[in-house]
């Protein structure tokens, strides 16, 4: 049988009434979409529910039996649907997010802070991981969502982009290049150059952006934890690479960082299984990081050292 929840509340409110006009009042609908309702729930069901005459319905035995049944059910469907929504829309309960080192220790710290401020009731837990993980976590959905560097074609994932930031050049404050304005990428061809494994979603655009200049580093050293960077520098080494999302620098180390041009940026981005809904509490943290991340770029706007007139490469 192919009949419809509003033909059974429609019929319902008559039996209640009394009366088509009555339940139309009550239901907000006409007399005649009441009239015509039932008359499509009769057809449907094959039995005849109503008497009618010109003052007033009367139900049939059938009309009876199915409205003294059909009652509890109704109340106890709608007081189902209530508590889903009640469900749906808390924001309680624990949300998992996943994120690489950098984007961990610049951008989340903040989101968690603002975060036990706007919804108290919510746990954001924190899964500190290499890029790899944190894509494999959330396809396997052990994570609600993750923020990562562009992972390109992913099918499988849903991803905003949330933060554009520049590579930039990082170097003792003794070394040639901490005296120019801006250092080109052609610059380091042969220099000792240290970076970061290809654990790191970085890794891959930086090999992208250095192949495009032209440029064969002498690469010395690949570490993973991108804090590794800044004492190696500092021991002279040799120079690194990273993304703008790894500063400040640590002070007392003499060490700078300049714009590299043509500037390439990458861009951060939330992402999240495709076709999978987000818990209420889950979309209210996805939205908090993504305004976390438009206030950081916002105090950058006027920066040189992320705002540079540079061309980026076409």
């Amino acid at each position: 049988m192919n009949y419809s929840l509003r033909q059974l509340k429609v019929f319902v409110a008559v039996a209640r009434a009394g009366s088509f006009s009555r339940a139309g009042e009550i239901i907000g609908l006409s007399q005649s979409a009441v009239s015509h309702s039932v008359k499509e729930l009769e057809n449907e069901i094959g039995v005849r529910l109503l008497d009618r005459t010109t003052r007033e319905v009367v139900l049939t035995d059938a009309g009876t039996q199915l409205a003294s049944r059909l009652e509890p059910v109704l109340e106890d469907l709608h007081g189902v649907l209530l508590d889903a929504r009640t469900v749906g829309q808390k924001l309680t309960g624990t949300v998992r997010v996943a994120a690489s080192q950098t984007i961990s220790a610049h951008l989340i710290p903040q989101s968690i802070a603002s975060s036990n401020l706007r919804y108290p009731a919510i746990q954001f837990v924190l899964h500190d991981r290499p890029q790899q993980w944190v894509l494999e976590s959330i396809r396997l959905g052990e994570v609600d969502f993750g923020i990562v560097i562009d992972p390109g074609q992913a099918s499988d994932l849903e991803c905003t982009e949330v933060l554009s930031e520049p590579f930039l050049l990082l170097c003792r404050d003794d070394h040639p290049f901490a005296g120019q304005d801006q250092v080109a990428w052609q610059a380091l061809q042969g220099k000792a150059v240290i970076l970061q494994d290809y654990a790191s979603g970085s890794r891959p655009l930086i090999d992208q952006a250095l192949a495009s200049q032209g440029v064969v580093p002498r690469i010395v050293q690949q570490i993973g934890h991108p804090a590794t960077l800044f004492p190696m520098v500092e021991a002279g080494i040799g120079i690194s690479i990273l993304p703008a999302l790894a500063l400040p620098l640590p002070e007392g180390r003499g060490l700078v960082v300049k714009p590299l041009v043509p500037v390439v940026d990458r861009q951060l981005m939330l992402a999240k299984r495709k076709n999978r809904s987000l818990s209420s509490a889950a979309q209210a943290i996805w939205e908090l990081v993504r305004d976390e991340a438009s206030t950081l770029a916002r105090q950058r706007e006027g920066d040189p050292l992320f705002c540079s007139g540079n061309h980026r490469p076409g």
